[in-house]
């Protein structure tokens, strides 16, 4: 239980940091596909990469820093890691770790999920931690998880456990059930939900109500001093909120990009970026208008 407490800081560092998980991924890159924002290439080139290079990260924190760095190199943690390998891949059938991996990665995108409707740091880190510490507390497969529990084992010399033993009873039924709670079950399902039938989906960051659970943030910059006898103050749910103008220029703030309930001119980096007008068409009918207008 202790270790179930303490797990889900390394989603919170992932979330938080922006970095690539291979599972949250799963979620990510199937409602893109469904939503056709992406291409079958972008998704499999995308799931190829994190996924190769969380094995490399997991790989050399095993063997570099816990592994060379001597950190069960006393007996009892070395029996521990034996044990706890056994429990996870020797003991189980493969189909049990494979609805093993159903649960775990369901729970883990699900974290990832609804951090995404948080709108500040300590919600997100919330948000998180439950839904990560049911999955670990439960005994589920993550399994990127499992490419350090297993992999230390056999640096420890796991009499029961090689390679190929890991890839076929451990990683495969693992992965898979990955993908299926991950991509079916979290992302096809609240695609489905919220997406289906929506067609070009604005990006808005000028949203006016607190129960929105679009997402405000980015590069911040505050345009020129605050001058009210600009402009008239705005009510947002019962409360006046002076906006900033400008400044000595006398350029107006884009109301589209302005952070909601900043009660300034804070505006958002990403919201620029991520205008409606460059997202409105899916990436393979923006291919279909340059072929179009190459051939022209």
């Amino acid at each position: 239980m202790i270790g179930a407490l303490i797990f889900p800081i390394g989603l919170v560092m992932i979330v938080l940091s922006g970095a690539d998980l291979f599972t949250s991924n799963i979620m990510f890159m199937t409602v893109a596909f469904l939503h056709r924002r992406i291409t079958i290439v972008d998704l499999l080139k995308n799931w190829f990469i994190s996924f190769f290079g969380n094995l490399a990260g997991m790989l050399f924190f095993m063997a570099i820093v816990t592994g060379y760095g001597g950190v069960f190199e006393p007996a009892a943690y070395r029996q521990e890691t034996i044990n706890f390998a056994t429990l996870k891949a020797v003991t189980p059938g493969w189909h049990q770790i494979f609805l093993r991996g159903i649960g775990a990665n369901w729970l883990v995108c699900f974290a990832v999920f609804i951090s995404i409707s948080s709108r500040e740091i300590v919600s997100k880190i919330i948000a998180i931690w439950w839904p990560t510490c049911t999955f670990v507390a439960l005994g589920l497969d993550h399994v990127i998880a499992n490419m350090y529990f297993i992999p230390i084992a056999i640096w420890n010399s796991h009499p029961d456990i090689s390679v190929s033993f890991y890839i076929w009873k451990s990683l495969i039924p693992t992965l898979l059930g990955n993908f299926l709670g991950g991509g079916v079950f979290v992302g096809a399902i609240y695609w489905y939900l919220y997406l289906t039938g929506a067609g070009a989906v604005d990006i808005d960051f000028n949203i006016g109500g607190l129960g929105s659970a679009m997402e405000a943030g980015g590069p911040m910059g505050r345009m020129g001093s605050r001058n009210q006898g600009d402009s008239e103050p705005q009510v947002i749910e019962g409360k006046v909120v002076q906006q900033e103008s400008g400044g000595s220029s006398g350029e107006n703030l884009d109301e589209g990009h302005q952070l909601p309930h900043s009660g300034s001119g804070m505006q958002s980096g990403i919201g620029k970026e991520l205008d409606a007008t460059l997202y409105a068409k899916s990436k393979a009918e923006k291919m279909d208008e340059e072929k179009a207008a190459a051939g022209a």
